[in-house]
C-alpha cells in the first residue's frame, strides 16, 4: 500500500515538487548567505519525493541560527507553501482516491513551514497516515 502510494504520488505531485526544491535549492546555494536555505531545499526534495513510510523528527539543536532561519524561511518561502500544499489537498480530498495524497499534503506542511530543526527519517513501521 506504502508502495503504490509513493508511486501515485510520484506521478501526480512529487516529481514536481522534488524539481522546484532542487532547483531553490541549486539557486540558493549559489548565494553564501543562504546556503541554509538551500540545504533546507535539498533535505525537503528527499522527503516530498518520497513522502510515504517517513515521519518527521524534531532536533532543536540542529544548526545554529535554526529560529532566526525559520522566521526567514517562513516570511520568503514557508507561508506561500504552506498555503500551495493546502490548496493542493482540497481538490484531492474531493476524491476518494485522492485522500491519501490530500493527506500527505497536509504532513508536509511543518516540514516545509519550519524545516530547520527537524529532519526527515524513513521509518518502515510507521503508520502510512500518521
Amino acid at each position: 500500500m506504502r508502495t503504490l502510494l509513493n508511486i501515485i504520488w510520484l506521478v501526480f505531485g512529487g516529481i514536481w515538487l522534488w524539481l522546484g526544491y532542487l532547483l531553490a535549492g541549486i539557486i540558493a546555494c549559489a548565494l553564501i548567505v543562504t546556503i541554509p536555505a538551500g540545504v533546507a531545499c535539498f533535505r525537503i526534495a528527499n522527503y516530498v519525493l518520497w513522502p510515504f513510510g517517513k515521519r518527521v523528527v524534531e532536533q532543536p539543536g540542529a544548526g545554529a541560527g535554526s529560529c532566526l532561519m525559520n522566521t526567514v524561511w517562513f516570511i520568503v518561502a514557508g507561508i506561500p507553501l504552506a498555503i500551495g500544499h493546502v490548496t493542493t489537498a482540497i481538490p484531492m480530498a474531493l476524491s476518494i482516491v485522492g485522500i491519501p495524497l490530500a493527506i500527505a499534503n497536509i504532513k508536509m506542511i511543518p516540514v516545509t513551514a519550519f524545516p530547520f530543526g527537524k529532519t526527515v527519517i524513513n521509518d518502515p513501521h510507521a503508520p502510512i497516515f500518521g
